[in-house]
């Protein structure tokens, strides 16, 4: 039985687009924007509208501060939230041109007031809303998705079309959207041979000149669709242009995918990179890919034409920019004929798929380099299934022996009546099965994160809920007994801290995976915890707590600088009874807590019998069993 044609699913998708009208409406909305002085917001069939000009500002776009224009996102305004950011942590970059045009309409416009009010309006229905811009209002209309996005102004998502709008972020920034699983909120709407999508792969110090002759003349004709053919000025500012844009673009087209990352480590590629999904439109029809690397390829090879001159070429590259009307009305008399089949009896129909595709976007099913890159996308995808089902298959033997290590725990509580924490310091000869799944889970957790850093699982896979919750009980149950461990290694040193020196790579990044989720479900509020946790919720509890064991004697020791760190844990541990995010274990009447407990207790009613403190309170009380 043959596989689904992975590929014809982006035919589909873009036939849908565009025989439903919201694409059309979304253009007629940008060019009814183009006379607007920062935006424009309309109501059609249930749906709102919110459209940025094209050309708007034309000066405010042209930076030099960078070779590409590039700049982190959060700039001293602070207007993005913390969440665009890449997978090491650091901030996306973005063209701080197109940052500049959305800063001027959140300034100097009514637009925040008046989403504001869209949003919060008790006198009408939460209605779906649409951002959409041409040119650079496609690039503003992204930048503002990120926005409302990032602050969860919505109680539905919103929207973003844009039509032969410039890359906007770097890789960071893909990373990040993938994270959030925004990625299906942005459809881009590029055509053959339109330049714009494309310009900012190349230096912007070789585009600046002929971009600034060729924007004004654009925005006339977006204004006034009778103004005359192009002189032989714009003319050749438009084929300078494209040549420099071609010559950039050349080693995109001529690396395989695999090679890319490695090019960036030789020579300063632009920084741009697309997200979201991509409809690719020619006189063909039309096709959607949605992979960052595909689509970087396909606006490099969809101008590519054996067909037409040079100066047929640089005419499409000028026109087909504001021509998108036009466009769309031949995608969708090309969807009504219908798909052709493309030699039935001799392609498989994932081989009919890849020429559907590519005849759709212009490019030819015959293009080698467009087909081997979609091939190699096709494996890439199957690679990651694969490796996503080898570790579905061995995450159910990993909880296997989660559920022996939860057993253990339980039997050092009842049977002994210590914490699973103090037992396993020890190590007695009832706890080497305990460690022995101990490092057996560490081992299939570290090829986990050895398989993400190499990017052999989906780029999404840090924030699927399977995955982040099942790495989080690990944590919560297994961290304790790392800690075990290293001070049970290190005994006697007293320079070792495991929270500086100690803590694996993989605790920290099933935290961070974690931290990124929780972050994306802030908006909907937790409500508080009613019982405390089964697992304390802090994996790392245990280390803290052997921190306060080591300030607390050197506190004795005369070392009185050690008394703000103590009243610091202190702090915490009242934080985690009163927030319930604690297990009853901790508790035990022999657990080191309690042990550390006593004497801390003992110490400050030493020095003074009217002591008294918030966790003094509750531990008087016994506060946690209620």
């Amino acid at each position: 039985m043959e596989s689904t044609p992975l590929f014809t699913v982006g035919q589909e998708i873009a036939t849908f687009l565009v025989s439903c009208g919201i694409v059309s409406k979304a253009w007629e909305e940008s060019r009814l924007a183009s006379n607007s002085e920062g935006f424009s917001l309309n109501e059609y069939e249930g749906v709102a509208y919110v459209a940025f000009p094209s050309f708007h500002e034309i000066e405010g776009f042209t930076v030099y501060e960078s070779k590409y224009g590039e700049g982190n996102i959060q700039n001293d305004k602070k207007v993005f939230f913390g969440c665009l950011e890449g997978n090491d942590g650091q901030p996306a970059l973005v063209h701080q041109g197109a940052l500049k045009l959305f800063l001027h309409i959140m300034e100097n416009t009514d637009f925040q007031a008046k989403l504001q009010i869209y949003m919060d309006s008790k006198q009408r229905k939460h209605k779906p809303i649409i951002f959409v811009g041409h040119s650079l209002g496609g690039a503003v209309a992204t930048l503002v998705t990120l926005w409302v996005l990032g602050k969860r102004l919505m109680q539905s998502s919103p929207f973003c079309i844009t039509f032969g709008s410039p890359l906007v972020g770097d890789v960071r920034l893909v990373e990040a959207v993938g994270r959030e699983n925004w990625a299906n909120n942005f459809c881009h709407v590029v055509s053959k041979h339109d330049i714009v999508p494309r310009m900012l792969l190349a230096p912007f110090e070789s585009i600046a000149e002929p971009l600034i002759a060729i924007l004004p003349y654009w925005q006339g004709l977006i204004a006034d669709d009778s103004k005359g053919e192009p002189d032989y000025f714009i003319q050749d500012a438009c084929r300078t242009l494209l040549n420099n844009v071609l010559q950039y673009t050349h080693t995109v087209a001529n690396y395989e995918l695999d090679s890319l990352r490695k090019l960036d480590g030789v020579i300063k590629r632009s920084p741009y990179r697309p997200f979201g999904t991509y409809m690719f439109c020619s006189s063909e029809g039309a096709a959607c890919f949605d992979n960052s690397e595909i689509v970087l390829k396909m606006l490099h090879l969809t101008m590519q034409s054996h067909e037409k001159s040079s100066n047929e070429i640089v005419q499409d590259c000028f026109s087909e920019h504001i021509a998108y009307g036009s466009v769309l009305k031949h995608v969708i008399e090309k969807s009504i004929g219908g798909k052709r089949t493309a030699n039935p009896g001799s392609e498989s129909s994932y081989e009919r798929g890849i020429s559907l595709q590519l005849d759709g976007i212009g490019v030819g099913a015959q293009n080698d380099h467009a087909r081997i890159s979609l091939q190699k996308a096709r494996n890439i995808e199957n690679k990651h299934n694969t490796n996503i089902t080898k570790l579905a298959i061995e995450l159910s033997e990993a909880q296997r022996s989660m559920a022996e290590l939860e057993w253990y725990k339980e039997r050092c509580e009842k049977e002994n009546g210590i914490t699973y924490y103090d037992s396993f310091k020890k190590l007695d000869r009832k706890d080497i099965d305990a460690n022995l799944r101990r490092v057996k889970l560490a081992l299939f957790w570290d090829e986990i994160i050895e398989m993400w850093n190499r990017h052999e699982l989906p780029s999404d896979f840090q924030s699927k809920k399977k995955w982040i919750y099942a790495g989080n009980t690990y944590s919560r149950l297994v961290e304790p007994l790392d800690i075990a461990n290293y001070y049970c290694v290190s005994k006697g040193n007293r320079n070792s801290n495991y929270l500086l020196d100690g803590r694996s790579t993989r605790h920290k990044v099933l935290q961070k995976w974690m931290e990124e989720k929780e972050n994306t479900l802030s908006s909907t509020g937790q409500k508080p915890r009613s019982k405390f946790a089964s697992l304390t919720q802090d994996s790392c509890f245990w280390a803290h707590v052997e921190e306060a064991w080591k300030d607390l004697e050197d506190l004795k020791q005369g070392q009185h600088q050690k008394l703000e760190r103590l009243e610091m844990f202190e702090g915490y541990m009242t934080r985690m009874i009163n927030d319930r995010k604690i297990s009853s274990d901790v508790f035990l009447e022999e657990s080191s807590f309690m042990m550390w407990w006593v004497e801390w207790k003992e110490h400050n009613k030493n020095q003074s019998p009217e002591w008294s403190s918030p966790l003094y309170k509750i531990m008087e009380i016994e506060g946690w069993k209620g």
